[in-house]
């Protein structure tokens, strides 16, 4: 069946554009979650729209299942691939088409980095805002996919407030346009639909993205806290104030310790828990706005507080925070990174409870998140070469996911579900709602063919499990905090 497939892609595709050796899939098996992997049987790369449509019509017709992927910096394995299909790479769709400084948009291919387009968009005094700390790499495509979000999402929100209208392709090859130029347009909301849909109903070739004013002025605010829980009270204190920081952002000690090492970027090796908030606008808000949070910040407890003076100096900080991955692989051989949802004021306890939880399962844990919209990424640190390591780390993370949902929230706040929370899907939502999810993949996919068996759950599936929607989790945690 593969050389079959790889001679009927060749009729269309370059022959560099279809790749079916052993050594030259290795590069796809995962994506950023590398503790699941898979090779594909085929891997190809088109140039253009009329490419995708002629490979998503060959695999309607010879039922292969086919998964899209941008640059492979996601982190809940929406891109792995299927074993017996075909993974289709976008990276060479790259092009950014229109730039519209009037209309303050842009219009660019699903391959386009993310920082590209604040970059091109720079000399109109325009920038795209949502900025995931991947952003020098991840494709725009995969952020519409993942609805992924960043440093700045609190305020400027996630992927799905900033685009307009996306073109996507159905599995028999049909060209929608979901979405519009204008603010608003009739009809069901099918443009949220596919922001986050993990490339289960479509292929999206094309999106326009809105553009905002780079702001005249922006500055942070670093405090320090000697204990954790002061630093969330504080980040209830600021939004209590009416204040929407541009971005709110919390690194516990271990964190700090990491990021310190692997980058310098100036943070208090004493700190218990580090508080980065960051104002933008013209300069009177700004002004204003820091004054206020530095009182909030020291009534809350903060021992120490630090403002940027100039734009280097605020990237610095910033780049600490983003530097909190790639800093974890320096202190521990592999990492698992969670992304759940939490209301802010169960903060405090739902850090205390993935604290207990680490003493239990003896791995240790970091805690980085955005922490003005509550959307936590613990480090779960590791040793793959351990035998049965990666299966405590996977349960330590199930608890910590399912602790999210007893406290409230949601198992994913801009990573996805893909296969890494799925077995959570059965715990958040009952029967009825994921039937209704797969109600709408068949509406768009009746055989099943785009990215198969990621993000929802079957009913069999959470049966095997024993998993059960529960709306109270007390019980199950008796030793974390009650909610």
């Amino acid at each position: 069946m593969s050389i079959d497939l790889v001679r009927k892609l060749r009729t269309f595709l370059p022959v560099e554009s279809v790749l079916h050796e052993k050594e030259d899939l290795k590069p796809y098996e995962c994506d950023g979650l590398s503790a699941y992997r898979q090779t594909p049987m085929i891997v190809v790369l088109p140039q253009t729209e009329t490419e995708i449509v002629q490979i998503l019509k060959l695999c309607l017709a010879t039922s292969t299942p086919v998964v899209a992927r941008g640059a492979g910096t996601g982190l809940s394995g929406g891109a792995l691939p299927h074993a017996k299909g075909i993974l289709m790479s976008l990276a060479k769709l790259n092009r950014i088409l229109e730039i519209d400084p009037l209309a303050r948009t842009a219009r660019v291919q699903p391959g386009v980095r993310n920082l590209a387009i604040s970059d091109t968009a720079r000399p109109h005094g325009l920038y795209y805002a949502p900025d995931p700390s991947s952003q020098i790499a991840c494709s725009i495509g995969g952020n519409v996919a993942e609805n992924s979000g960043g440093v700045h999402c609190l305020k400027y929100g996630l992927t799905v407030h900033n685009i307009l209208k996306l073109r996507i392709l159905t599995i028999d090859g049909e060209v929608l346009e979901i979405g519009s130029d204008s603010l608003d347009n009739p009809g069901f909301d099918l443009l949220a639909l596919m922001t986050g849909s993990e490339g289960m109903l479509g292929i999206v070739t094309e999106i326009t993205v809105r553009l905002i004013p780079l702001p005249e002025k922006a500055q942070l605010v670093m405090a320090t806290f000697e204990d954790i829980q002061k630093a969330g009270q504080a980040v209830a204190n600021v939004i209590a104030a009416g204040i929407i920081p541009a971005g709110m952002e919390m690194m516990d000690k271990i964190t700090i310790h990491a990021v310190e090492a692997f980058l310098h970027a100036g943070y208090d090796l004493n700190a218990e828990a580090i508080l980065l908030c960051e104002s933008d606008g013209t300069a009177e808000e700004v002004a204003d706005e820091i004054e206020r949070i530095h009182i909030i910040m020291k009534s809350s407890g903060a021992t120490r507080i630090t403002t940027s003076q100039n734009e280097a100096e605020r990237l610095r900080l910033w780049a600490g925070r983003k530097a909190a991955f790639p800093a974890a692989g320096r202190v521990s051989p592999d990492y698992y990174c969670m992304d759940g949802t939490i209301p802010r004021k169960h903060l405090a306890n739902v850090l205390k409870g993935i604290d207990t939880l680490s003493r239990e399962y003896g791995l240790r844990c970091m805690n980085v998140f955005h922490a003005g919209d509550g959307n936590l990424h613990p480090l779960i640190l590791y040793d793959a070469n351990t035998p049965g390591e990666l299966e405590k780390t996977e349960e330590f993370g199930g608890k910590i996911l399912e602790m999210c949902i007893h406290a409230g929230g949601t198992i994913t706040g801009e990573h996805g579900v893909g296969m890494e929370k799925i077995n959570q899907m059965c715990t958040q939502f009952a029967p009825d709602e994921l039937s209704l999810f797969h109600g709408v993949k068949t509406a768009f996919d009746p055989q099943g063919l785009l990215n198969p068996g990621k993000a929802v759950p079957t009913l069999h599936r959470c049966a095997e499990l024993g998993a059960m929607h529960v709306h109270s989790g007390s019980e199950k945690f008796p030793d974390l905090p009650r909610f």
